[in-house]
């Protein structure tokens, strides 16, 4: 039985496989290239950005003007899935002060993105930090979606962000009450708390503005415009996010048996930042998103076949996943050449 807890693992010392923070593969590249790979440039992280937020913005006013019709439903959900998922991507990309080279403009979009999904950007930029250093590691990676044995109804409900949107309430409030939760304590450094609490009683104002704003105009619009797409537009992030690591071994010191690359449509790769480039990101968290295609095109050799798509990707979680859910300790298995 694999004990997934920060917490206890931290009491202990280390975990019962005994990896902390490990020297991981790396495939060979010319240093060169991969000089050029790291350049960072803000003309299409700008110009993506004012795309992003501009397709937003019209699908959002579109589905106000046309409330209550249901021909406001599409743009909604478009809307849902620009704020959320969308935010994801620019969460985790900024996180990494790669999108951007001006580092303020990183910041800037991972506060925005990072409020869009109830994710405080402090405790959330350690606990990456680590997912990096020690990604699928039981007992010290503190963002491992899919356990064995996975949670069936914590998967299905997953499919609207609403476990993750419970927990993410609870930290908040934990957080304007001025305590962090247990496992966020054991990664978050004490000098950063008072940063943490800060940030959540800012947002519990603004969520109390846009509540107070719903009742005094007897609408739904002010929490369908911010807050609500958190629920109604997680459902391509978890998509995604469950392709990431899903199914994959967990426990080595390998991306290229613990990550998983996909070959994705446009309207995807857009929301997601190039992220389906999941092994070349976690060899090279460095390179910025923009430059992942042409990262893959140097190390491919290196790495497992990526999955050609979304559907064939899921065609080989879904059996192994069926599997854990009845218990047995199977993985996709990798060969790496």
């Amino acid at each position: 039985m694999r004990n997934y807890d920060l917490v206890s693992t931290a009491q202990k010392g280390m975990p019962d496989h005994g990896l902390v923070s490990p020297k991981w593969y790396q495939t060979d590249i010319d240093r060169k290239t991969l000089k050029h790979l790291l350049l960072r440039d803000d003309a299409p992280a700008i110009r993506d950005i004012i795309i992003f937020y501009g397709l937003m913005a019209g699908f959002g006013l579109c589905a106000v003007a046309l409330m209550p019709s249901w021909l406001s439903v599409p743009f909604w959900l478009a809307y849902g899935v620009f704020y959320a998922s969308g935010s994801d991507a620019r969460w985790h990309e900024c996180g990494h002060g790669t999108a951007f080279k001006s580092a303020r403009m990183n910041r800037v979009v991972y506060q925005i993105a990072s409020f869009m999904l109830l994710r405080n950007p402090v405790t959330w930029r350690w606990s990456h930090a680590r997912h990096h250093t020690d990604t699928l590691l039981v007992g010290r990676d503190a963002e491992i979606s899919l356990m064995l044995p996975p949670n069936a109804i914590k998967l299905v409900l997953n499919i609207v962000g609403l476990p993750d949107l419970i927990t993410s309430v609870k930290r908040m409030f934990s957080h304007v009450l001025g305590h962090l939760r247990p496992d966020e304590a054991v990664y978050t450094p004490i000098h950063e708390h008072k940063k943490v609490f800060l940030v959540a009683r800012i947002w519990l104002a603004i969520y109390s503005v846009t509540a107070a704003a719903a009742l005094y105009y007897g609408s739904f619009i002010p929490l369908l415009l911010i807050g609500g797409p958190r629920l109604y537009g997680s459902w391509h992030f978890v998509m995604t996010g469950y392709l990431q690591h899903g199914g994959l071994r967990d426990n080595v010191t390998d991306h290229r048996l613990n990550t998983r690359t996909v070959m994705m449509n446009p309207v995807s790769r857009f929301l997601y930042l190039n992220m389906n480039y999941h092994i070349e990101h976690h060899m090279f968290p460095l390179v910025p998103y923009y430059n992942l295609p042409q990262l893959h095109a140097e190390i491919k050799h290196d790495l497992p076949e990526p999955s050609p798509s979304i559907w064939a990707a899921y065609a080989e979680l879904l059996p192994v996943l069926r599997r854990q859910l009845r218990g047995e300790e199977v993985f996709v298995e990798r060969s790496t050449h």
